[in-house]
């Protein structure tokens, strides 16, 4: 069952057909999934606070309702160590089309997979598992299963990738926590399950997996276009 919280942001961008990043990173954490820290803001000075007090670098992302595809408008940036670049950064962003705040957060390194959904006219929702990154497109490495999923399922999934060792630690490289990599599956395929009526697709691109997190560095969530009304 959706808590009211995701109700409510769900319904706030029915008009737009899809769901700002900031939001859509709620909706992930209130479901149970690990989101990076960060801050939405307009301000150089509440962003410079966030990357002094950070560990190591941040990322910067335009927000926008005009902006969907972040890499074809150069809207986000990777990377940013200094106040200068920071500040050079922030105030191209905010110069984007419909961009008024920039989301600024910490910056995780790790091995990138891909988590996405979307609700199949037979099947209904359906969980896709792979390695992430400009990687999925290359090697098209992918499971797909159907929600919700239990162990056995991810465990199956990550048995059917070809690249499956990079998961399990491969010359020297270490390897992810597969006890949170299976939550995190399973959270999410729970969490389509009950937004299954008024989503299209749900896509976590990329995944950051270490031997102790696997964060949502990047959220999409589609609406299914429709007069749907969430019931309380």
């Amino acid at each position: 069952m959706l808590k009211n919280e995701i109700k409510s942001i769900i319904e706030r961008f029915q008009t737009a057909g899809w769901v700002l990043e900031p939001d859509a990173k709620k909706i992930m954490k209130l479901s149970g999934l690990d989101i990076p820290n960060f801050v939405l803001t307009a301000s150089l000075k509440e962003a410079e606070a966030f990357l002094k007090d950070s560990k190591g670098p941040v990322v910067a992302k335009a927000v926008s309702e005009k902006i969907l595809h972040k890499t074809e408008h150069k809207a986000v940036v990777t990377g940013i160590d200094s106040v200068e670049m920071l500040e050079k950064e922030m105030s191209r962003l905010l110069t984007l089309d419909g961009c008024e705040a920039v989301l600024v957060e910490e910056m995780v390194q790790g091995l990138e997979v891909i988590v996405g959904a979307k609700v199949d006219s037979q099947f209904g929702p359906v969980v896709v598992f792979g390695l992430g990154g400009t990687s999925v497109e290359i090697y098209n490495d992918t499971a797909i299963r159907m929600a919700p999923l239990k162990p056995d399922d991810v465990s199956s999934m990550i048995d059917s990738l070809k690249a499956k060792d990079l998961l399990f630690g491969y010359r020297g490289r270490e390897g992810v926590n597969m006890d949170v990599l299976t939550h995190t599956l399973i959270s999410f395929s729970h969490l389509i399950m009950d937004l299954e009526e008024y989503m299209e697709s749900l896509d976590l691109n990329p995944v950051i997996c270490t031997q102790k997190r696997c964060v949502v560095a990047d959220a999409r969530i589609i609406l299914e276009t429709g007069n749907w009304k969430i019931g309380n």
